[in-house]
């Protein structure tokens, strides 16, 4: 039987686990075998592709090497009949994708990964994809170039099983989640309100989990404008920025919540040019974090207020918030397909962990805009952002199994 839901009937169905058979009797203790079986098939040959995109250097600011990463995604997407689009990710590099698949259904499910990584230019180069004890490394292997790999051979298998149940399945590819999505985060609210569900292919987790809660995160800026003065002839007549940064960050410091998952770290600080003057402009960022978005409102008006306190005489002190990604919350949606997933994964005999993360991403912004959205559907592995990441191989033919039959699952119900 196929689902005829409009899209608030969808989502209503999704709080109440109807979509998501999480009310239907437990899964088979077995795998679904066609499934099972494309997926081993494809394990090779995956490999083969996640090696020749690991293989090229694609930062968020490298234009040519997004480029090269987006003219193979794009080749394997038409293989599979896909109807391609191409967005300028101004003002970030590269063209963003989006690409269509049409059945016979009436569901709309979203899938989403990034080309970029946070790697230098020349990384490629000295960390070629290379396999060790069973662990794919090279930069970018499991964030999230093997997400790219698994959203192609989810779709790729259902291909070859005839599987066109789905109304319709959209791939969207972004050239800059690794630093904000600027050049992207309204095309992807602009798609996710046109869906029903969301399931991002960011990594999996280390313990083999799906992500169903993300913090927002955001970056204060505190801004001293003081007066230069000869540090030894005449330091008295000067108002020395650097100590009332320095002020600032130790007090400003202290505006994380412990109770509500906030965290504001200082990370970067500027002051002075020469050793011989007291410097007359000071600058510091700090890195904030939140769990539920009324944290975010709390920190920028405790930032302004906090701020009055100096400790240098007529200095000017001010703040800014800088909203980046807004926080993805658990809710009912995400646990009945938190649910479905693990379902899925019992199949396979495997335990599928849910966790939260500190990390925001792309999901946090489909879940924005009141999508049902689940997180982790990549490849496992971990080293996330160091030279030393890496990718389960193990973890390729359950991962691969686990998006297909969700996306089957989602999709219809027999």
């Amino acid at each position: 039987m196929k689902f005829r839901f409009t899209r608030p009937a969808l989502i209503s169905s999704l709080s109440l686990g109807v979509l998501l058979g999480a009310a239907a009797p437990a899964a088979l203790a077995e795998p679904y075998q066609p499934v099972y079986e494309k997926a081993e098939q494809s394990k090779d040959d995956a490999l083969k592709l996640l090696e020749r995109l690991v293989n090229i250097d694609s930062g968020t600011a490298d234009e040519q090497g997004l480029q090269q990463v987006g003219a193979i995604v794009i080749e394997e997407l038409k293989k599979l009949g896909a109807q391609v689009e191409t967005y300028p990710a101004t003002p970030a590099v590269g063209n963003n994708i989006v690409a269509t698949l049409r059945g016979s259904g009436q569901v709309k499910i979203l899938l989403m990964a990034h080309m970029d990584t946070v790697f230098k230019a020349g990384a490629a180069k000295a960390r070629p994809f290379y396999i060790k004890d069973k662990r794919a490394y090279g930069p970018g292997v499991m964030d999230d170039k093997g997400g790219v790999v698994a959203g192609l051979y989810a779709l790729k298998i259902l291909q070859q099983l005839h599987f066109t149940d789905y109304g319709q399945i959209t791939f969207l590819l972004n050239t800059n989640e690794e630093t904000g999505s600027a050049g992207s985060r309204t095309l992807i609210e602009k798609i996710a309100k046109q869906h029903d569900v969301t399931l991002n292919l960011e990594p999996g987790r280390p313990a083999d989990g799906l992500v169903i809660w993300r913090k927002g995160s955001g970056t204060a800026e505190v801004d001293v404008i003081g007066k230069a003065a000869h540090a030894g002839v005449a330091p008295e007549s000067g108002r020395n920025a650097a100590m009332e940064v320095a002020h600032q960050v130790l007090q400003l410091g202290q505006l994380g919540n412990p109770n509500k998952h906030t965290t504001v770290n200082f990370t970067v600080i500027n002051a002075g040019g020469s050793k011989n003057v007291i410097p007359d402009h000071a600058t510091a960022f700090a890195d904030v974090r939140v769990a539920v978005p009324e944290e975010f409102d709390r920190v920028e008006q405790d930032l302004a207020k906090i701020a009055q306190k100096k400790l240098i005489p007529d200095t000017q002190v001010s703040t800014k918030l800088t909203r980046g990604f807004p926080p993805m919350p658990k809710n009912p949606q995400s646990d009945a397909l938190a649910a479905k997933a693990q379902a899925i994964y019992a199949e396979l005999g495997r335990t599928l962990t849910l966790e939260g993360s500190g990390g925001a991403a792309d999901a946090s912004l489909s879940a924005g805009v009141g999508t049902p959205t689940l997180d982790g559907f990549g490849i496992v592995g971990g080293g996330i952002h160091t030279p030393e990441e890496y990718a389960e191989v193990d973890s390729v033919v359950p991962r691969f199994y686990l998006l297909t039959r969700m996306l089957m699952d989602l999709s219809s119900r027999k």
